[in-house]
Formats: structure tokens, sequence, C-alpha cells
């Protein structure tokens, strides 16, 4: 029986699972993160995959596009990587909040919200929010950078400076906006201010399907063609319930219900949880026009 006693434990040990490279890290998922850098904080975002043994781990910056980091590794509560190369971060988690240390500053961080919006029974009528006579109800991000105008029904960008955003907030809605943009722009109409559906007409070989005219910037690329129509004028429908999209361009769908996984860059803040504005960037270059814009909100869900 002694011996019994003593093969049975170790039996049972035997079966037990080890902490592994296979266990499932504290960092997994999607983060909302904010940076607060000595110029003022500003928005980030970070997803978390795989087992700890070998990450993999996708991240936004202040500005440009969703991108693998470099070299992520996990030792317990700490993550570390370097984004650019040679700039190392430091992220430790607690309680399931994220402090650390970036390149520009200390970092935070939450878990991103699943935003599993139901589809609203109905939505309001379209209502203006553009005059086309002056600024009202709209304002720049630098004022002393603004280059923004209300001429000739439109709302111009004569030049590259300042971005400009609603002064409305918007939870779910759907948005019905004309934009013309010339050969060489670059422009971009951001959803509750985080989520860039791109305007573009840059150089053909300089963007890819992912970061191309009517794509959610870096995330989700156009399912269908659209002509190239520079100078001329278009139009995007677009409909955000929670973080799922639908693009219409000029009449074709583009973009199907897709899920949006978190803020691109030269979002105003990581807040996603949170209504934000229509925001139209400014500051890539000029000659960008647009004009009837307005927007429906979801009501009786």
């Amino acid at each position: 029986m002694q011996r019994v006693s003593n093969i049975v434990p170790l039996a049972l040990l035997a079966g037990l699972p080890l902490c592994s490279a296979d266990a499932p890290s504290p960092f997994s998922g999607r983060w909302d993160l904010t940076i607060t850098a000595s110029q003022g904080a500003y928005p980030s975002w970070m997803e978390f995959s795989g087992d700890p043994g070998k990450p993999s781990v996708r991240f936004v910056g202040r500005s440009g596009s969703v991108h693998a980091v470099r070299d992520p590794k996990v030792e317990g509560s700490l993550l570390t990587f370097e984004d650019p190369p040679s700039r190392p971060w430091r992220i430790t988690i607690k309680d399931h909040q994220l402090t650390g240390q970036s390149p520009d500053g200390p970092v935070t961080g939450v878990p991103a919200p699943a935003l599993d919006h139901k589809p609203p029974v109905s939505w309001s009528a379209p209502e203006p929010l553009f005059n086309g006579r002056d600024l009202s109800g709209w304002t720049p991000d630098n004022p002393a950078a603004n280059h923004w105008i209300a001429a000739s029904g439109e709302l111009q960008n004569a030049a590259a400076g300042a971005n400009i955003r609603t002064t409305r907030q918007f939870g779910d809605f759907k948005l019905h906006i004309e934009y013309n943009c010339p050969p060489g722009g670059n422009s971009g109409v951001y959803l509750r201010g985080r989520y860039e559906v791109q305007v573009e007409y840059e150089p053909p070989a300089k963007n890819d399907a992912f970061h191309a005219m009517g794509s959610i910037y870096g995330f989700i690329a156009p399912a269908a063609p659209v002509a190239p129509r520079p100078g001329q004028w278009e139009s995007y429908d677009v409909t955000l319930v929670g973080r799922t999209v639908t693009v219409v361009r000029d009449g074709v769908l583009i973009i199907d219900n897709k899920p949006i996984p978190g803020i691109t860059g030269g979002a105003i803040d990581s807040r996603e949880g949170e209504p934000g504005p229509i925001y139209l960037q400014g500051d890539h270059s000029g000659g960008l026009k647009y004009r009837n814009i307005a927007v429906s909100e979801a009501v009786n869900r």
C-alpha cells in the first residue's frame, strides 16, 4: 500500500499541465494605449497574439500604418519590443492594465472594448454637417496652420496644414460625404476621429490596397475596384455600428460589414468606447475639397 500511495501522486502530477509557452499570455488581445510625450499625450494601439514563447505584436503609433514590432519578448508580466528598431519599449501588466515606458515617454493601456453593437431598428433623417457658407460646426486642430475655408458650397483645404473636425460627437451613424481629390492628393475621413477611410490619388505604385483609396487605412482593403477619377467629385456612404464598418464608394460596395481592429495612425485619441467627431485630414496635402456632408444617427435600439 505504501508503494501504491507514492505512485498515485506521481501519476497525477504527470497528468497536470505545466506552465509552458503554450499557456495564454496576460497580454493577449487588443489594447488602447496612451503615450505621454514631452509635447503632450497621443494615442496608440497594440494587438498581442500567439503564445508567450513566440508572440506576435501588431502596433499603431502616432502616425503611419499598423505594423509588426521588432523582437517582442515576454518574461512573466513584462513585455519588451523595439519600435522603431533600436528604440525599446517596456510594458508591464497588472489587473488588466498596462503601464510602462516608450521611447517618447510613459505608456498606459486598457483593453480595447468589443463594441459589439446590434444594428439599430432605424436611423434619424440625414442632417447636414456643413452649411456651405462658413466653418460653423467645425474646428481646426491647429488654428495657426489652418487653410480650411468655405467657398462655392465646398469645404476646401488650400494647403497642407491643420486637420479639421466637427464640434459634434457621434456614436453609431451613417455618413454621406462627397470629396474631390486632385492628382497627388492625400487626405482621409476619420470616423469618430479614430478610423481613417483613406482619400488619396498618389502615384499608383506608392500605396498597396490596404493604403489606397477607400481602405480603412492599414487594416481593411477595398473588396471591389472603382475607376480612379482624380480632380472629380466622388462619394462615400459609410455605416459605422460599434467597430463594424460598411463603405460604399460611388455606388459600389467596397467594404461589407467588416470589423475594424483598432485605431489608425493619426487618430485623435484611443478612447474607442466613446463617441467622436467626423475628422478630415488636412496635414498631408492641399487641394482637397469636400461637400454635401450629412449624418444619420442610430435611434430605436
